[in-house]
């Protein structure tokens, strides 16, 4: 069986919706000066810094941004690839933030649960939000994103690939039939 790519977001698409997921936040958010960003491993790093920098163009507040590997929170390791994990790296204090979590895709929600333990263990923010950049449903867990770049009804069979210019050399989404 042949695979078929659709582009879902192209480069600039991708930037819209990105100017458009950082406005939802920075409007919720209230007092910026409460706010962090916590990417999940590894695409959600970059999407958290690209928000990041959005806010600080539409704002004019460096908002700080930090970087979660929940592998060993994990409730599904013998089902998923393995890989090496990645260094967390959270340079605030998430006590009392308003902290939103942020990750490429959600499908099942067992990475955002994993995401939620780990954040338990450093500390207790006054609000967790989430914000994806493409949600393609099949929720396991009783999860869903505050903020939501693409909603993208798939099969499960399927896959959807984000790509960011820092990892892979462009911006664009991809669905994977």
């Amino acid at each position: 069986m042949t695979k078929s790519v659709i582009e879902i977001l192209s480069a600039e698409e991708m930037r819209r919706t990105i100017t458009r997921l950082a406005s939802q936040i920075i409007e919720k958010a209230g007092d910026l000066q409460h706010l962090a960003l916590l990417g999940i491993h590894t695409r959600g790093v970059p999407l958290a810094e690209n928000i990041a920098k959005q806010i600080e163009i539409l704002e004019g507040v460096a908002v700080p941004v930090g970087a979660l590997d929940i592998t060993f929170y994990r409730d599904d390791l013998d089902q998923i690839r393995v890989r090496t994990p990645s260094k967390t790296d959270i340079p605030f204090d998430v006590n009392g933030k308003n902290l939103v979590l942020i990750d490429d895709v959600i499908y099942k929600g067992r990475t955002i649960r994993a995401a939620l333990n780990a954040v338990n263990d450093y500390g207790r923010p006054e609000v967790i939000r989430l914000a994806v950049l493409v949600d393609r449903g099949h929720r396991q867990l009783p999860i869903q994103p505050d903020f939501t770049g693409k909603k993208l009804p798939t099969a499960k069979e399927e896959k959807v690939k984000v790509y960011f210019q820092d990892l892979d050399g462009h911006d664009a989404v991809e669905l994977i039939k």
